[in-house]
């Protein structure tokens, strides 16, 4: 397993350093046979924080994939579920854009998810889903 790590720690280095030579280098450690970078390094296009991005089509979160607490804001976001959050209550999954989204919804998940619920359905989204 050294090797997968020293992969994944040649990519993260490679997206953080977006320069000519970061990324030669993960280049390089693919051409070596490393498929598990290659593979990984089409899936951060989004950044480092996007490393695992889940299929399209996959994941079916509540309010159609849509970030609750933009939707709370009167907005719809789209999320592709890569961060995300079950309801320990009702086990609903919620996509959200932004880990800095998560983190406020967090703070008052009730709340959000109420304010959340109106706006879509004034936004013509329908039921919860």
């Amino acid at each position: 397993m050294p090797v997968i790590r020293h992969s994944l720690l040649v990519l993260a280095i490679a997206t953080v350093f977006h320069g000519p030579g970061a990324t030669s280098i993960a280049v390089a450690a693919a051409e070596q046979g490393e498929r598990d970078v290659e593979r990984l390094s089409a899936a951060t296009d989004g950044g480092i924080w996007k490393a695992v991005v889940p299929p399209p089509g996959t994941m079916h979160g509540e309010f159609d994939n849509h970030d609750p607490i933009g939707l709370a804001a009167g907005v719809r976001i789209e999320a592709d579920c890569s961060i995300n959050w079950v309801d320990p209550d009702a086990g609903k999954l919620y996509c959200f854009s932004s880990a800095t989204s998560l983190v406020f919804f967090l703070d008052g998940p009730r709340a959000y998810l109420e304010r959340a619920r109106a706006q879509w359905l004034r936004l013509g989204g329908g039921g919860a889903r």
